[in-house]
């Protein structure tokens, strides 16, 4: 049996903003939106590619929590670039504890959920010290 692998995640957005869904993750952070599934048109859902692998990003109408901490995570090429574009679109991306080889920042979409966005840029546990 082969292990289970990321497919998708959901997050909630008020019904009726699927513009401002498609405004911030399609236009301001460049996923690229596919379609959903016919029989699932009547249901109000935005969906976007989100990495190798068909990982997706589903959304769907429903009641963000703009205060719980749970959240989604997008490795981005560029932090320091996104960040601009962030906060010149009105955003307030904020830094927390950092994690090694993983720079990192915050940043609530246009309905409360939180998204974190990293690079990877190695392993994060402590190496050995060498005598």
């Amino acid at each position: 049996m082969s292990l289970p692998r990321l497919q998708h995640v959901s997050s909630p957005y008020p019904a009726g903003r699927q513009g401002d869904v498609r405004a911030f993750y399609g236009a301001l952070l460049g996923l690229a939106e596919v379609p959903i599934p016919h029989t699932l048109e009547h249901r109000g859902l935005v969906w976007f590619s989100a990495g190798a692998g068909g990982v997706e990003m589903h959304f769907f109408p429903g009641g963000p929590d703009p205060e719980h901490p749970r959240h989604l995570a997008l490795e981005i090429e560029d932090l320091g670039q996104l960040r601009s574009r962030l906060e010149t679109a009105g955003y307030k991306p904020y830094d927390t504890i950092a994690i090694p080889n993983r720079p990192r920042f915050f940043c609530r979409d246009p309905f409360g959920n939180l998204v974190e966005f990293t690079t990877i840029l190695g392993s994060y546990l402590r190496t050995p010290a060498t005598p």
